[in-house]
């Protein structure tokens, strides 16, 4: 389910380490890796140089960072618009996840800034990875999915059921969150999951695979409370869905309510306390 891996990298962050965290999942262990620094474009002849032989350094340092097998790992160096060309490569490779660093920047600074991560979130299908500057990456042992009925979330279950399945001592972490829209929240609850349809069709397909399984349940604002339930449960890793209303006609122009931070993604990339993979499923 992951094969080819783009890695972007900026010199600066956690991409380096995320991979490298990902790489020790037996599932993952044979997936290639293209790693890509993006130079974009200046004013002068000198500077142009100057940003060209920087990425090259960056690129280097990257590669000897990961420390893996040379013929699982290929870079490119390419001038552009970083959002665009990593868009681009994504494509060219054809990758199945894109890992990114990522400020967690919160609502118009994305803009302001141009946030990279968070725009080629908005412009690719892809599964995206994002590990914030201010984070700790750990071993992955407890993945959370944050599940519904919906097929982005469907999704992310097949997601975390392949990293998991050959980890010895994995365990998927199932939270389901009831929308209260007064805010209120409610306690964490680890429930059977025969109390919870929902819960149960996911914890049966975990069990198919030999995944061992905990549901949890909450209720309040969904952002809050899943952030919540990943740093209160002690989670390595959280998977959310994250479906594309964009008609077809308009996938080349950002989603800007998830860009201002009204969408649930935007508010759980900003604020979880542990590396978030969205995964997109066209509506």
């Amino acid at each position: 389910m992951i094969e080819k891996i783009l890695l972007a990298v900026s010199g600066l962050g956690h991409a380096e380490e995320m991979l490298k965290t990902l790489k020790e999942i037996p599932s993952i262990q044979q997936a290639k890796v293209t790693v890509l620094h993006v130079v974009p474009a200046q004013n002068t002849a000198a500077a142009m140089t100057g940003k060209w032989e920087e990425g090259g350094k960056i690129l280097a340092n990257a590669i000897q960072t990961l420390n893996l097998d040379p013929s699982q790992v290929s870079s490119i160096l390419r001038q552009g618009e970083p959002k665009d060309v990593v868009c681009q490569v994504a494509d060219e490779i054809d990758a199945d996840l894109i890992i990114m660093g990522s400020r967690g920047l919160k609502r118009l600074q994305s803009i302001l800034s141009n946030s990279v991560s968070q725009y080629v979130f908005q412009l690719s299908s892809r599964p995206m990875l994002l590990v914030k500057d201010d984070i700790y990456v750990k071993k992955i042992r407890r993945v959370m999915v944050a599940i519904d009925n919906s097929d982005a979330a469907k999704h992310c279950l097949s997601l975390a059921l392949f990293l998991l399945r050959d980890i010895p001592g994995g365990q998927l972490i199932l939270s389901n969150v009831t929308t209260d829209l007064r805010g209120k929240t409610s306690e964490v609850s680890e429930i059977s999951p025969e109390k919870n349809p929902t819960l149960a069709a996911a914890v049966a397909e975990a069990q198919r695979q030999g995944v061992q399984a905990r549901c949890f349940t909450s209720s309040g604002k969904p952002g809050e409370e899943i952030c919540r339930l990943a740093e209160e449960l002690n989670v390595d890793l959280l998977l959310l869905g994250s479906p594309d209303r964009r008609p077809s006609v308009a996938k080349s122009f950002v989603d800007i309510d998830r860009l201002v931070g009204a969408s649930l993604s935007d508010y759980v990339r900003v604020n979880a306390s542990c590396p978030v993979l969205l995964a997109r499923t066209v509506a």
